[in-house]
């Protein structure tokens, strides 16, 4: 942080002026910073409070209700881990990039911070050199280099992450689950998030002050994702039978895929590195993979086929029943997935597509760390490469 770090105080009820700013002193100590003797025990399962992979996926952090730890994915392995000791839950950590900078949210039956404020720690310093502080419970965190941004169940607060000044406020209709996402490309931010509405998402372009309302479901939001220079958007509803990808630019929709004929609660979505592939997780244990027919570098250009239309390059995401779509059902001639995994079904996991080609990760709040590989061509069930129980005693790598 090029900048001296300074304590944030912000509440909702601040609609127009930015809470004023106070410093904080990195030669005095800070009283909300753990004073702890932070050793691993080896010995000791924690209970998992959160996972969160990092911006490029390389990386995942967990929240546990000692402390947290950190692991590459690539090859997996652990990197660190801080050990708190009782009384030490962190509810939310959110990494940025692979630097030393984390943010915490306390959790769990014993947090070691209040649930209403923002940590920013330095693992260089092991302490918090920072935080931000709100009237209510901090739903969400989102990182990038030149920003932080904090969701709580109805607002969202954008900040400088150099001086901690508050940038920009967004008010949201009910986000218990503190859905945003944020473009990673230097110099080009854009932020979505849920709108006013029930099934409306908001989309923010920083850079050219533009905001886009989409519509993009009938139930509400409930799970969606972005890819990193912030053009695709892939959006689920509280039903979880169709993904829906859409330009953030102008709002069209470029796509629509789906996941199963039943309701589903939709755990996560992620773009590959390309946008040529989504992943999709949910309750119902089974991780799929679509293949997309979007152009990234073509987007307001050129318009892909409709969701209705077969894709004869890739015959195994459409059913083969498209051919007489207009005599049956809409749902016989959807896209389906063209890769499988099998996992426990009511499970919460969180997927990401690794950096080997065709793989992904899958996490579990159970501990569980998946490698699978998948054939993007031919489908099917995909082959697990590698499985790690990360929560298990042990060495640190």
């Amino acid at each position: 942080m090029a900048h001296a770090p300074q304590t944030l105080v912000a509440t909702e009820s601040e609609l127009d002026e930015p809470p004023p700013l106070g410093p904080l002193s990195l030669d005095s100590p800070n009283p909300t910073s753990p004073e702890r003797l932070m050793n691993p025990d080896s010995t000791r399962i924690p209970t998992l409070l959160h996972i969160s992979f990092n911006q490029d996926s390389g990386c995942f952090a967990v929240g546990t209700d000692h402390g947290f730890r950190i692991y590459n994915c690539d090859p997996f392995r652990e990197i660190f881990r801080r050990d708190f000791g009782a009384g030490g839950g962190i509810g939310l950590v959110q990494m940025l990039f692979r630097c030393n900078i984390l943010a915490f949210v306390g959790g769990g039956a014993d947090p070691i911070y209040p649930s209403n404020k923002v940590m920013i720690w330095d693992d260089h310093q092991s302490r918090c050199i920072g935080e931000l502080s709100f009237r209510s419970e901090v739903k969400g965190v989102r990182l990038r280099r030149d920003r932080i941004v904090v969701v709580l169940v109805h607002k969202i607060f954008v900040y400088n992450f150099a001086d901690l000044k508050l940038l920009h406020q967004i008010e949201t209709t009910a986000n218990p689950k503190g859905l945003c996402e944020v473009s990673h490309v230097s110099g080009t931010m854009v932020l979505v998030c849920p709108g006013l509405q029930k099934g409306q998402v908001r989309v923010e372009h920083y850079a050219s002050k533009r905001t886009k309302f989409i519509m993009a479901h009938d139930s509400r939001i409930a799970c969606f994702a972005l890819t990193q220079d912030g053009r695709l958007l892939a959006t689920a509803s509280s039903k979880g039978t169709l993904v829906r990808i859409f330009n953030t630019l102008d709002g069209s929709l470029l796509q629509e895929v789906r996941r199963g004929a039943d309701r589903a609660e939709i755990y996560s979505l992620a773009f590959s590195a390309t946008a040529q592939c989504l992943a999709v997780s949910s309750d119902k244990g089974t991780v799929h993979v679509f293949n997309l027919k979007v152009d990234s570098g073509l987007l307001g250009l050129e318009r892909v086929q409709s969701a209705s239309e077969s894709n004869p390059a890739n015959p195994s995401a459409a059913s083969s029943l498209s051919f007489i779509k207009g005599v049956l059902p809409k749902y016989f001639s959807s896209e389906w997935s063209v890769a499988q995994f099998r996992l426990h079904e009511g499970l919460q996991h969180v997927v990401a597509f690794g950096h080997l080609k065709n793989t992904i990760v899958i996490l579990g709040m159970d501990g569980s760390f998946y490698r699978c590989q998948f054939d993007p061509v031919n489908g099917g069930e995909m082959s697990q490469v590698e499985y790690h129980n990360f929560l298990k005693p042990g060495e640190i790598f």
